[in-house]
């Protein structure tokens, strides 16, 4: 077998087999190697990979997503690595592209993660479960219904600073596709005062559990500071997790429905 991908980052991946030694350096991909039945197949994961939450004790951890312990990583031998163009160092990336196959996810729009699902699906001779996984998530979106009242929304990832998901991210496509519209005209992740967030006036807020984890209090500093605003806090790995999680976002969305609509 030799064959050659190209990744969605546009650098090609040569193979010679499917691979029998794979490592994730993305949480979100991991998640979907164990969804493409690769149990055997994958070696190494990152600290951050907690699904499934049994890999975190039987596979190798080799740091995390910004800080992976190269030396660990060659000295497994992987015959290839998935990374995200987001997520992961560009150094890092291309200082293990000299030794093995990296196959790069570059995630924005919703439909990218299901070229995403099958392209890893033909790479690692899964292509039946890449098929049914995208059924999965492509019902799950279906399910969503359109609102006649469109909500104007807010989606904070961080404090101290104040920083939200923006244009061209794929949590902004996936608010999207729940019929929210983004308040935040900028893209990728602004950072926002106090004063520019109040401003914005946006219907709803959403506060993520991840990368920063927005708790009660959080909630009620913000709802001094926007008291006409419907805060809330979410799961992020639904809006932020592409693949698997995003089976659940009917259930995301039925709970929102609720108390926003």
């Amino acid at each position: 077998m030799q064959k050659n991908f190209v990744d969605q980052t546009g650098r090609k991946v040569s193979l010679t087999q499917y691979p029998k030694r794979i490592i994730s350096l993305v949480p979100s991909l991991t998640d979907i190697l164990h969804h493409l039945e690769l149990e055997n197949e994958t070696i190494g994961i990152t600290k951050f990979c907690v699904h499934p939450a049994r890999w975190l004790k039987e596979k190798i951890i080799i740091g995390g997503t910004k800080n992976p312990d190269i030396h660990r990583i060659l000295s497994l031998r992987p015959d290839l690595i998935l990374a995200n163009k987001e997520e992961n160092n560009k150094d890092h990336v291309e200082q293990l592209s000299n030794h093995f196959p990296i196959w790069v996810s570059d995630i924005i729009r919703v439909k990218d993660q299901e070229e995403l699902i099958q392209q890893l699906g033909e790479i690692t001779n899964r292509e039946n479960q890449a098929k049914d996984l995208n059924e999965k998530i492509n019902l799950a979106y279906q399910s969503i219904l359109p609102t006649t009242n469109k909500q104007k929304v807010l989606y904070l990832i961080w404090q101290k600073p104040w920083m939200a998901a923006g244009q061209e991210t794929f949590i902004n496509s996936v608010l999207s596709s729940m019929d929210f519209v983004n308040v935040i005209r900028q893209t990728r992740y602004p950072i926002l005062t106090q004063e520019e967030i109040m401003q914005l006036k946006p219907d709803v807020v959403l506060l993520s559990s991840e990368p920063f984890p927005f708790k009660e209090k959080h909630l009620v500093e913000l709802q001094s500071l926007l008291p006409q605003s419907k805060i809330t806090l979410v799961d992020g790995e639904i809006f932020s997790w592409y693949g698997p999680r995003q089976i659940h976002l009917p259930e995301l969305w039925n709970k929102l429905r609720k108390d926003f609509y």
